[in-house]
């Protein structure tokens, strides 16, 4: 089939959304599949297999949830067309079938033998996908761990030009950010200069882009490039009040340093009241990205 129809499939996936709560479990799991295939592994891959490298993608990427339901995904993609099973099994009316029923009979899921073929011969091809899958569902400084924890290197890609179908970002965001800022990391102050060229700081959405997140300055805050990646990992997250607060999870050498002494603190706020945080989209990246609870104050 054509690329842009090969591409076409994977961008139009049907993923469950209602009001920009996250559901990357399907793009996990065929950037799982992918990392498969590039590394040349072709055939069926058993649910067994699946099932523990999908549930730590789904506690370190997903919806900060503790109960991570692998075999949804494993299953429900079939639906699309675009995952096929071993043999026929049974499943329930809500397209699922139970994880012991997966593993006891021994469930091996994979693309389709034309798609994998075609990925197989093009790796520039299964390169765009990938990329796309992490364009349309994770913000880019959780991209790289993600291609590191499935196994997929696309470092050689240099056409890009599939990746443009993706919502565009608002190219004057970043300067619009950081001058409300103040051009400081709103945590810890960071605003390094080598002549004139600001280094290591980075407009981060609150809201993500991928789940519909504006390029608005309320939605938008200063952060060096530690404090962002930290930020949309879900290490910690802010209030109502422009409170840093702390996951309980957090732990490990530099904890203090880049976290603790934070905690509980107001970060800087923007130079002007109009540009402060919406609680809307605060709430939200608590809900959506924050992970474990909060410590105490």
């Amino acid at each position: 089939m054509p690329d842009q129809d090969l591409l076409s499939r994977f961008q139009n996936i049907n993923t469950w959304k209602s009001k920009g709560i996250r559901a990357p479990h399907k793009p996990l799991l065929m950037l799982l599949a992918l990392g498969e295939i590039q590394r040349g592994n072709t055939g069926f891959i058993p649910y067994t297999s699946i099932e523990p490298k999908l549930k730590e993608l789904l506690l370190d990427f997903g919806h900060p949830r503790s109960n991570v339901r692998p075999f949804y995904p494993f299953t429900r993609l079939s639906n699309d067309g675009i995952w096929i099973f071993n043999k026929p099994f049974q499943i329930n009316s809500a397209g699922d079938a139970s994880p012991r029923e997966l593993r006891n009979n021994n469930i091996k899921g994979k693309f389709p033998d034309e798609v994998t073929q075609q990925l197989k011969q093009s790796p520039e091809q299964l390169r765009s996908i990938a990329e796309l899958l992490l364009e349309q569902n994770f913000p880019e400084t959780l991209h790289q761990d993600i291609l590191d924890a499935v196994g997929l290197d696309i470092t050689t890609n240099s056409s890009g030009s599939a990746l443009r179908q993706v919502k565009k970002r608002d190219p004057l965001f970043r300067e619009s950010i950081l001058k409300a800022y103040e051009y400081q990391c709103a945590v810890c102050g960071f605003g390094v200069r080598l002549r004139h060229k600001i280094l290591a700081l980075e407009a981060a959405h609150i809201m993500w882009h991928q789940a519909g997140g504006p390029d608005v300055e309320v939605n938008g805050l200063a952060l060096c490039a530690t404090h962002h990646k930290l930020f949309d990992l879900g290490a910690f997250t802010i209030n109502a009040d422009l409170r840093m607060l702390v996951s309980d999870e957090v732990n490990g050498l530099g904890a203090t340093e880049w976290l603790l002494q934070h905690h509980g603190k107001s970060i800087k706020p923007p130079q002007k009241k109009a540009f402060y945080p919406d609680p809307e989209f605060t709430v939200w990246h608590v809900n959506e990205v924050f992970k474990g609870g909060y410590r105490d104050l």
